[in-house]
C-alpha cells in the first residue's frame, strides 16, 4: 500500500509544500472551541458564543472563492503573506478586547474571516501541476487523509490549552501558528517557483470572467461537498450531544477521533488502489457507514458504555477520507486549470454552507427524536450527496469494450 505514496517524495519540493499547506490550516478546526470559550466567559452565553463565531465561519464562506480567483490571476505567496498577517492580527485583536466591549468582536470576527489564508486552495490547485495519474490520486488521498488528521489535533490542541490557560490564550496560540503557516507556506511556493499559475505565466487567461458555477460537472460537485460533509458534521455534532447527555464530555474527543482514525487508514488504503476512483461507490459506502450508527444510538439501544459503538464509529469513518479524495480530485479534474484555486474555493464555501446547515438540522432533530434521529438527518445528507454524484461525469465506472477518450 505505502509503495504508492513513495513517489510522491521524491517529487522536487512536494513534501515541503503539502506539509506547510497542513501547518497553514492547523487552527481551523480548533477555533470554534477557543472563540466559544472565551466569548462565553466574556457574556456567560453560549448562544453568543456561537453567533461570533458563526461571524468567523461567514466570513470564510463569502470569500473563497474570491481568495481562490486573486490565488489564480495574481502570486499566490503574496496572497498568502497579506491573508496571514491580516487574519492572524484579526484574531489578535479579538483577544485584546475588554468583555464590555465583546460585541466588536462580531464585525471583526466576520471581516477577520475574509482573509483567511487560502492554504487549501492554493495546495489542492497546485498537485495536479505537480503530479499525474496514479501519483495524483495517491496525492489527493493524503492530501483528504491528513485534513482528518488537523480535525482532531487542531481540537485537542486548542482544548489543552483552553484547559491550562483559558480562552485568550487558545486563541492567540492559533493566531500565531496561522501566521508561521502562512508564512512558511509562502515561502516554499518562492522556493518551488510556483508563485504563479501557467496561464498568468504566459498571458493565456480566457474565461475568466465567466462564473465557474455556469460549468455543470463542477456546480454539481461543489453541491455534492455541501450536502457530504453536512452528513458527516451532523455525526461530529451527535458525537458531543451524547457526550453532554451522559454527562461525561471527555467521550466527545475519544469517539471523534476514532471516528476520524477510521478515515484515516481508509484514506491511507484508497490511496494504494490501483485504478481510477469510483466516486458514487464511495460515497454511498460513506452513507451505509453513518446509517450502521443509528441502530446502536439511544433511544433505539441504550449501551451500557459509549465504548461498545467505538468499533462500528471506526468502520463507519473507513469511507471518509476515500469519498473526500475522490471528490476532490474530480474536482480539480473539470476545473479550468487556470482557475483552480478558485474552483476549490468554491468547494470551501458549499464545505462551510454543509457544516452551517447540519448544526441547526442535528440540534432540531436531537430534541425532536434523540440522538438517533440526529445522525439519521446525517444519513439523509450523505445520502443525497451519494445519488448526485451519480450525475457527475466520471464518477461511474465506465464500459471498457470501448476507449473513452480524455479530453
Amino acid at each position: 500500500m505505502l509503495k504508492s505514496y513513495r513517489p510522491l517524495f521524491s517529487i522536487p519540493h512536494l513534501p515541503g509544500l503539502f506539509i506547510w499547506s497542513l501547518i497553514a490550516r492547523l487552527q481551523v478546526a480548533g477555533l470554534p472551541i477557543a472563540i466559544t470559550f472565551l466569548v462565553a466567559d466574556w457574556t456567560g452565553s453560549y448562544a453568543l458564543a456561537g453567533l461570533v463565531s458563526g461571524a468567523l465561519t461567514v466570513g470564510t464562506a463569502l470569500a473563497g472563492p474570491i481568495r481562490g480567483r486573486m490565488a489564480d490571476r495574481g502570486r499566490a505567496d503574496r496572497i498568502m503573506v497579506v491573508c496571514g498577517v491580516v487574519y492572524s492580527g484579526g484574531l489578535l485583536l479579538i483577544t485584546l478586547l475588554p468583555a464590555a466591549l465583546w460585541w466588536i468582536s462580531l464585525p471583526l470576527s466576520l471581516v477577520t474571516g475574509l482573509f483567511l489564508p487560502p492554504a487549501g486552495q492554493i495546495g489542492r490547485a497546485l498537485w495536479p501541476r505537480l503530479t499525474s495519474g496514479q501519483n495524483r490520486k495517491a496525492m489527493y488521498s493524503m492530501e483528504a487523509t491528513f485534513q482528518e488528521v488537523l480535525f482532531v489535533v487542531g481540537p485537542v490542541l486548542t482544548a489543552a490549552v483552553v484547559g491550562l490557560s483559558g480562552g485568550r490564550a487558545a486563541l492567540v496560540m492559533l493566531a500565531v501558528i496561522s501566521l508561521i503557516g502562512a508564512l512558511g507556506f509562502a515561502m516554499m511556493l518562492r522556493v518551488a517557483g510556483l508563485t504563479r499559475t501557467p496561464a498568468v505565466e504566459t498571458g493565456a487567461n480566457e474565461g475568466a470572467r465567466r462564473s465557474l458555477l455556469t460549468i455543470g460537472p463542477l456546480a454539481l460537485l461543489v453541491v455534492v461537498c455541501m450536502m457530504l460533509v453536512g452528513g458527516l458534521a451532523a455525526v461530529d455534532l451527535v458525537i458531543v450531544a451524547w457526550a453532554r447527555e451522559l454527562g461525561t464530555p471527555g467521550y466527545a474527543g475519544a469517539l471523534a477521533a476514532i471516528w476520524a482514525l477510521g478515515s484515516l487508514v481508509g484514506g491511507l488504503v484508497a490511496g494504494g488502489l490501483p485504478g481510477a476512483p469510483r466516486v458514487s461507490r464511495r460515497a454511498f459506502a460513506a452513507a451505509a457507514g453513518v446509517a450502521l450508527l443509528i441502530p446502536l444510538l439511544p433511544p433505539i439501544l441504550e449501551l451500557p458504555t459509549p465504548w461498545l459503538i467505538a468499533p462500528m464509529l471506526f468502520v463507519a469513518g473507513l469511507a471518509v477520507a476515500p469519498t473526500l479524495a475522490a471528490v476532490t480530485e474530480r474536482l480539480g479534474d473539470v476545473a479550468p486549470d487556470n482557475r483552480r484555486a478558485e474552483a476549490f474555493g468554491w468547494m470551501n464555501t458549499g464545505v462551510t454552507t454543509g457544516v452551517a446547515i447540519a448544526a441547526p438540522m442535528t440540534g432540531w432533530l436531537i430534541d425532536l427524536g434523540g440522538i438517533a434521529a440526529g445522525v439519521a438527518g446525517g444519513v439523509a445528507l450523505s445520502l443525497s450527496a451519494a445519488v448526485l454524484t451519480l450525475w457527475v461525469p466520471g464518477a461511474r465506472p465506465q464500459p471498457t469494450t470501448v476507449p473513452t477518450p480524455v479530453g
